[in-house]
This record gives structure tokens, sequence and C-alpha cells, in this order.
């Protein structure tokens, strides 16, 4: 079977086990955008070391809220689009370089997190990323220093600029000075005894018709034309001023955000380094998270087929009334027939089993107690639930059995495979005949199988 196909059927595990309702969980408990893609983009793994490594960093990001509280990682932003224009020496804008800062900010939070007394807590296998972490404090506190908020550059920033402010105060001050003079001699002329500003320029409201009484140049009218905007003769010089002190200005913001950017140019690789190792804390964390609100244990895995479940519960039942379920499998035996009544619980056994593997092998706690052993399988297959497809127009019995068709032919000692209601929806004569054949195939390829019936025949030939 081509690698595409296998990755359809295991598409479909997914899909039926309900996987994706708890990633859409875990992503929830994720505090950034970077973080919420890697929870989203989580897959089981069928390599034995890289299951464990991932249950470890879950169950340290456990101990360690246990111990410290949570970590809070909001603040964290993708940086990585201005890294790559600090690379070929542009300059940033405000909101970068803020957002360079945010980023600064959370790993100075987690590096001081990380940090514990050697009596504390013992080296984990988080102890390397929160050692790694940079906050660049000095290049952070310059930042801060400067940029005061998304519009608002610091006087401090640079000598240049708090003289270019100067100047301009005082110039506004002047202008300021001269139009009240105006307001007050000229008062009958005007619409409002107010200042008004047009084009970035200051202006009186003057009465349409005594427009000829105040010398200025016109800048505007009111929509009803009864108001005429002037700027007076007296001030034009001092506009002229402001002007050209407010380009002076412009330009001394851009070379105080080009001097910023020259500071952060060399820690591009710190910063990149920074934002890969916080958004996988803040993934470690959201699966802490997780763990935490289900009440969950870290699984036991081996390489042997091996799943024993002690007091599992569904993650998506209601925990009040969740009936905790202990399973064993693969230990004095691979295949495992489950009966008894219509909602009696079989079907939940089944999905239990399958969703726990699933998220086990994901680097998931699962909510079992402690010392509940999973096995490592390359692929786990299930075939739940009502699977008529009305667009195939085949019966319920046709696509269950094109599912199985498709199972029978993928599936090997490597596998677990799920199946609900084995054979149902035909003859019960044939259809238990039929289930048989299936169970003892899988058998003879030494496949781990659970499957739920109500046929007696199948009882007898457990």
């Amino acid at each position: 079977m081509t690698q595409k196909q296998v990755n359809e059927m295991n598409e479909k595990a997914l899909k039926t086990l309900e996987y994706n309702k708890i990633i859409d969980q875990l992503t929830e408990y994720a505090a950034s955008a970077p973080g919420k893609e890697m929870c989203r983009n989580l897959v089981p793994s069928s390599n034995y070391e890289e299951i464990v490594t991932a249950q470890q960093e879950t169950t340290d990001a456990v101990a360690r809220i246990r111990q410290k509280g949570s970590l809070s990682l909001s603040g964290i932003r993708d940086i990585r689009d201005s890294l790559k224009r600090l690379e070929i020496g542009s300059s940033l804008g405000i909101m970068e370089l803020l957002s360079i800062s945010s980023l600064m900010n959370v790993a100075a939070r987690a590096k001081a997190y990380g940090r514990h007394e050697e009596s504390e807590l013992p080296d984990d296998s988080l102890e390397p990323m929160f050692q790694a972490l940079e906050p660049l404090t000095p290049v952070n506190n310059e930042i801060k220093r400067c940029i005061l908020s998304e519009d608002e550059i610091s006087d401090d920033a640079s000598p240049g600029l708090r003289h270019v402010r100067r100047s301009m105060k005082n110039i506004q001050d002047r202008i300021h000075g001269q139009l009240n003079s105006i307001l007050n001699s000229a008062r009958s002329y005007l619409q409002d005894a107010v200042i008004t500003m047009r084009d970035g320029r200051y202006c009186l409201p003057v009465k349409s018709e005594y427009k000829s009484h105040v010398s200025g140049m016109v800048h505007d009218q009111s929509s009803t034309g009864s108001t005429i905007f002037i700027e007076p003769m007296a001030i034009v010089k001092l506009n002229n001023d402001l002007r050209e002190l407010e380009i002076q200005e412009q330009k001394e913001i851009e070379a105080v955000l080009a001097d910023l950017s020259n500071q952060v140019a060399p820690y591009t690789q710190e910063l990149a380094i920074d934002l890969e190792l916080l958004t996988k804390l803040d993934f470690i964390f959201a699966k802490a998270a997780l763990s935490r609100h289900y009440r969950c244990s870290a699984p036991v895995f081996n390489k042997k087929h091996i799943i024993n479940i002690k007091d599992g519960r569904h993650p998506l039942l209601n925990p009040d009334t969740v009936v905790p379920i202990n399973i064993s499998l693969g230990k004095d035996f691979d295949l495992l027939i489950v009966t008894g009544p219509n909602t009696g619980g079989k079907t939940v056994s089944l999905k239990t089993v399958g969703l726990f593997t699933l998220m086990g092998q994901a680097g998931l706690h699962i909510p079992a107690f402690e010392g509940s052993q999973l096995s490592v399988f390359e692929e786990v297959f299930a075939d739940i639930g009502d699977e008529q497809s009305i667009e195939q127009s085949l019966s319920t019995f046709s696509s269950h059995m094109t599912n199985i068709v498709k199972i029978l032919d993928t599936a090997d000692s490597n596998s677990l495979c799920l199946f609900d209601e084995l054979g149902a929806g035909t003859d019960p004569t044939e259809g238990a005949a039929l289930a048989i054949a299936i169970l003892s195939f899988l058998h003879n390829m030494k496949c781990c199988t659970m499957a739920t019936t109500h046929y007696s025949e199948l009882k007898v030939f457990a």
C-alpha cells in the first residue's frame, strides 16, 4: 500500500477515535500563535525513543507546575520575517521592534521561572531549554527606553530628537500666542473663538462675509460655505518652520529605529533560538495543562504490544459520570472480544483503548491510574460507528466491509485493530462466520485486536 493511502488510513483512525477533539483542547492551552500551531500539528509518533522523550517532557512540565505554579508564555511573537530583514541590513519599524522586545520579555520571564535551587528540583529534560534562553536584557532595555508605545518614541531616544521636539514646542507656543491675540482683537469676524488645524497648519474660522478683513491664506471652507478657514499672514512663517521641524523629527525617529535595529542585528541567531525554544516550551506546558485538566498520569511504554490500562476514563465523557475501565491486552492474549448489553459501554471501551494509544504516542498523558501500560504501534486501525455512506449508496454493512478489507490489506503484527460490532448488519449466522474468519486471520497475523460483538458464536469462539 502506498504511503499516501497509509496516511489516509491513519487520518481515518484519528477522526474515528476523535483524536482531533483532544488536539483542539490542547491548542486552547497554548498561549502564543506559534505554540498553538505546534499543538495543531501534533500527530502520534511510532518511534519509541521520540515517544519516551515527549512523555518525559510532559511529566517534567507537570512537576514544575506543581512546584512553582504555571508559566505564562503569552507575548511570544513570530518575528521570523523581521529577523530576515535584519540579516539583509534593513531597518525595522516600531511594531517589529516592539514584537522583538515582547519576545525578549517572555524569554526573561521563562528564564527566571526555570531557575531553581539544587535542593528544590533535580535537573530535568526541560533544564537545557531554560538554560539556552537568551533574554538579551541590555538590548531589550534600550528598546523599552526609546519606544514608549506603538505610536510614541521617547524624547530621550536621542539628543537630536530631544532638540527638535524642544524647538517644535517653542514654535507651537509662539503660534498659539499670536493666534490668541488675533482672536481677541477680531472676535466679531469669527464664527467661533477657536484655533483649528487644516492640512497640518493652524487656522482661524472666519465668517465668509468678513474674509477680506483678515489677511492670510485661505485653506478650506465649511460645507455650507458660511465659514472660511484662514491662516493669518502673521503666522505663515512660523507654520512653515513647524513643518520643517516635523520633517526633521521624522528623520530623527528613523535614525533612532535604525540605531535600535543595528543593536538587535548581531543577535538574530539568539532571537531565532529563543523563538524556537519558547514555542516548544509553550507546546510542552500546554500538554502539561491538558494533563492536569483531565487528572492524567504518564503511561509506561513498551515495545512488546502489551496494553494494561488501569481505571481509564474516556476524556471526552462527562468526568462526573464516566465509569473507569481496566483493560489488558497483549500479555497473555492478543485478541480481546468485548460483549455485553447495548449502551453497556462496549464502544466506549474500544474508543478508550484507541484514543489512549494515539494520545500516548503523541506524548500526551492519559486519564488513567499511575503505571498504566501502552505499547508503540506502527498503525492504529478503527472500524467504529455508523459507516453508512449515502454518496456511495452503500449499505452500512457494505461500507463497513470496504473499510475492513482496507484494514486487512494493511494491518500487520505492529498494528492495533479495533472493530465495533464486527459482522453486524447482515444475516446473524453469516455475520458471525465472517467475524470469526476476520478475527482468525488477524490472530494468525499476530495483530493486536479488540472487537465488540453481541454474537453468541463469537463468545464461544473466544
